[in-house]
């Protein structure tokens, strides 16, 4: 079933569009080139309440739909994936999270400033032997009277220089497996947080992804973000809606590097015309449209799901597996229909390619969604 956009939903889309054009594309090459964090960027972004869109604006969000939210992301990547990968994290993981499972007192602590833009979020999952299988983390928060103290190191973690504040997950009863992981709220002031080796990546070269590494890090047992054993589910939650926030993202950049190709390939002449007007490659260019449509319309579904208040997650994993892997296909036809020009970083395509193969790692790899969907289609749904 397609899904119509409404008319506040169009007007969004339209507004983040020109914004995207105007402001976030003007410096991308530059800011990857050089790898600088868009911190003037994402302040201009939290004005337009894009830091917190699905947030409801006691808390200081926008209070906007999903759909919405998957139409400005989209808006943003298309721009600039770099930029648009600290919104999605911030968001999906970081904002729904706290809105989700922290108490009234940490919502008006720490979402509000987060929704609004004032403070940069991260989430710390991923350890250097914890990635696919977050149950193998060995990083431990161990209670003494009302503080927790946490060791261990955290790895890939976005935004992890520039954030304020960090969702951390942590083993308190290590014999439990999953139900024996907890989470806290961490901030750059808690004692024993630092900031390790930042990678030097393929791609989305603006936003930053390093170690954060925990020793001895005392933690008020205020900050546990849910009860003890909770850690895993919040987790798992977060990554529904991040995998909606990573579809969003790859159908950005598959709508740039498609429309890159129209205007080259119609500028392009070769053997006395365009070669747009050449039916092999006008046929590469309708499989690249006809791919980013089924994108659109699988992912804006698992938004519409979420809106509902429906279980979305085998949606939003069809929508992530499909859109990452899509955005992949398209931005690899890119190049070629850019032929050499498309190997250099005179062209954008280069720089989609290189921020798309990301896509279909972070936030689940392509394996892991498979393993999530076959088990939502195999699941016996007459248990209770």
């Amino acid at each position: 079933m397609t899904i119509q956009l409404n008319d506040e939903q169009r007007m969004i889309q339209t507004m983040i569009r020109e914004f995207a054009r105007k402001k976030v594309s003007v410096e991308a090459a530059e800011r990857d080139r050089n790898k600088i964090f868009p911190k003037d960027i994402l302040k201009q972004m939290a004005k337009l309440d894009l830091m917190g869109m699905m947030i409801p604006p006691e808390y200081g969000g926008g209070g906007t739909d999903t759909i919405s939210y998957v139409l400005a992301l989209s808006e943003i990547a298309a721009a600039c994936a770099s930029t648009a990968v600290v919104m999605s994290v911030q968001n999906s993981i970081v904002c729904e999270s706290l809105y989700h499972f922290a108490n009234e007192e940490q919502k008006e602590r720490y979402l509000v400033p987060l929704a609004r833009g004032k403070v940069i979020g991260a989430f710390a999952l991923t350890e250097p032997d914890a990635g696919s299988d977050p149950v193998s983390q060995k990083m431990t928060a161990v209670r003494e009277g009302d503080e927790y103290i946490l060791n261990g190191t955290k790895r890939f973690i976005t935004s992890g220089k520039n954030a304020k504040t960090v969702i951390v997950t942590a083993k308190t009863t290590p014999e439990k497996k999953h139900k024996g992981i907890s989470a806290f709220i961490v901030t750059k002031k808690n004692p024993g947080l630092k900031v390790g080796h930042q990678e030097e990546k393929m791609g989305l070269r603006a936003s930053d992804t390093t170690d954060l590494i925990f020793e001895n890090c005392r933690v008020p047992a205020s900050d546990r973000l849910g009860e003890e054993g909770e850690g895993f589910k919040l987790a798992m939650k977060g990554l529904d809606c991040g995998r909606i926030g990573i579809a969003a993202q790859s159908i950005g950049v598959a709508q740039a590097a498609l429309q890159a190709c129209i205007r080259y390939t119609k500028q392009r002449q070769q053997f006395g015309q365009s070669i747009s007007k050449f039916q092999g490659l006008r046929w590469m260019a309708a499989e690249m449209a006809t791919e980013l449509e089924a994108a659109k319309q699988i992912t804006l579904s698992a938004a519409a799901m979420k809106d509902r208040g429906e279980d979305y997650t085998a949606q939003a994993s069809m929508a992530k597996l499909f859109a990452s892997e899509m955005v992949n296909r398209v931005t690899a036809k890119a190049i070629q229909l850019h032929g050499g020009y498309g190997f250099t970083t005179d062209y954008p395509v280069e720089r989609y390619y290189r921020d798309a193969r990301v896509f279909t790692i972070y936030e689940g790899t392509s394996e892991i969604q498979k393993i999530v969907i076959s088990n939502q289609i195999f699941k016996d749904r007459r248990k209770p």
